[in-house]
C-alpha cells in the first residue's frame, strides 16, 4: 500500500492518511476483506506518531471503510459502504478541478481535453489490450 505525505499541502497527516486510503478502496487497488498495515507497521513507513495513523483508522471505521477487529487487525470493509459511490465521485471531481486548472493554465480549451480523455480511455479499455 502506497501512501504519499506531504507536509507543505496545509493537509493533516491523518487526514492525507484517510484520503489516499479512501481512494485506494475506491479504486479497488484495496480489495474488501483486505488487511491493512498494523498501526505501528504503517507509522514507521510514513514516519509519523502512531496516534496519526490510530486518528486515521478510526476515521476510516466510522465512515464504514474499514472493520477494526481487536485481535485480528484493520481490514477493508466487507460491506458496501454507502458512502463509496459518494467517495468516488468526490475523489474525482477533485481530480477533475485539478486537471481543469491545469488545463486552462496551459491555454488547452475543454474540446481537446475532452478528447484527449476519450484517447487515454480507449488505451486503457480491456477491449483495446486485447486486440
Amino acid at each position: 500500500m502506497l501512501i504519499h505525505l506531504s507536509q507543505s499541502d496545509g493537509v493533516p497527516i491523518y487526514l492525507q492518511i484517510v484520503n489516499q486510503i479512501k481512494y485506494l478502496v475506491a479504486s479497488a487497488r484495496l480489495e474488501p476483506g483486505e488487511e491493512l498495515p498494523a498501526i505501528r507497521t504503517l507509522a514507521e513507513q510514513l514516519l509519523v506518531n502512531p496516534n496519526t495513523v490510530a486518528r486515521a483508522y478510526r476515521e476510516l471505521e466510522q465512515a464504514g471503510v474499514v472493520e477494526m477487529r481487536r485481535t485480528a487487525g484493520t481490514f477493508v470493509s466487507a460491506t458496501k459502504s454507502p458512502l463509496a459511490r459518494k467517495e468516488k465521485l468526490r475523489v474525482l471531481g477533485e481530480r477533475i478541478d485539478a486537471l481543469l486548472a491545469e488545463a486552462r493554465q496551459m491555454d488547452v480549451p475543454i474540446d481537446e481535453l475532452i478528447e484527449l480523455l476519450r484517447q487515454h480511455h480507449r488505451t486503457m479499455s480491456p477491449q483495446s489490450n486485447k486486440e
